[in-house]
């Protein structure tokens, strides 16, 4: 039996579009490899930082991502994932132009969750940075304007230190950084049934938010461990089938 080929690397379906940085990256977090269950392919987009991407306009930035995009599929990606959510703004640009399945942002999450929730419960949004997180943005990811969103402040070491891409970051401190600021969110807007985390440098304090908050927390590690399951589904061994079930 013939096995297809086509690519050069096998076996990392997801491939990651990365803004130029220095700042540390622990485990939790998207560009630490470490955080997969799965392998993954890495690509530096080396014109966009996190200043210009969510501070500044993104849009000179839409080709280089694309370039970026078809090198991870030419290699072999069979999907590409971004790690800042305010790229949501480039995502139906790059799956047109992609021809694969694109995760331009956690915020694309929204309407499931939304969904999943009691009809009397809204979702919200924590965010690195509210001042910059505009209507254009929520309109891209379908997210209606009335969600409540809370950002960690931008005089917070969290959203300084990730932004100003610091090469050192005091991680107690970003933690505590981001229980507050998903407290706020919920003490402001007690109908909040869930958090949604736009900056996927958020993740390593996933668990603190659910626990402090006592509301379920998504990220993108949460929509990228579904969308992996698509591109490369998990087989099942065929010795484990139960046959009377086959006849019936």
């Amino acid at each position: 039996m013939f096995t297809q080929g086509g690519k050069t690397v096998f076996g990392a379906s997801v491939g990651i579009l990365m803004l130029n940085t220095r700042f540390p990256r622990i485990p939790g977090d998207i560009g630490n490899a470490t955080t997969w269950p799965f392998p993954v392919q890495f690509k530096v987009v080396s014109a966009a930082t996190p200043d210009n991407v969510v501070r500044g306009d993104a849009a000179p930035l839409l080709d280089a991502f694309i370039d970026a995009g078809r090198e991870l599929v030419d290699l072999g990606c069979d999907g590409i994932a971004t790690n800042c959510g305010f790229l949501v703004q480039f995502q139906s640009e790059m799956s047109r132009a992609l021809g694969v399945p694109v995760a331009s942002s956690s915020l694309l999450q929204a309407g499931l969750i939304r969904q999943s929730l009691p009809v009397d419960r809204k979702l919200g949004i924590l965010t690195i940075s509210s001042e910059t997180l505009t209507a254009g943005h929520l309109t891209s990811a379908g997210i209606a304007p009335d969600t409540p969103i809370m950002g960690t402040g931008a005089d917070s070491h969290f959203t300084q230190h990730v932004l100003g891409n610091a090469h050192e970051i005091d991680f107690d401190q970003a933690r505590a950084d981001n229980i507050e600021a998903a407290l706020r969110l919920v003490e402001e807007n007690p109908k909040v049934g869930a958090i949604l985390l736009e900056c996927t440098n958020m993740v390593p304090y996933a668990a603190d938010i659910r626990r402090a908050t006592g509301r379920p927390v998504f990220s993108i590690y949460t929509y990228l461990l579904w969308f992996q399951a698509g591109l490369l589904p998990r087989r099942f061994p065929r010795d484990q089938y139960d046959t009377r079930m086959e006849t019936q």
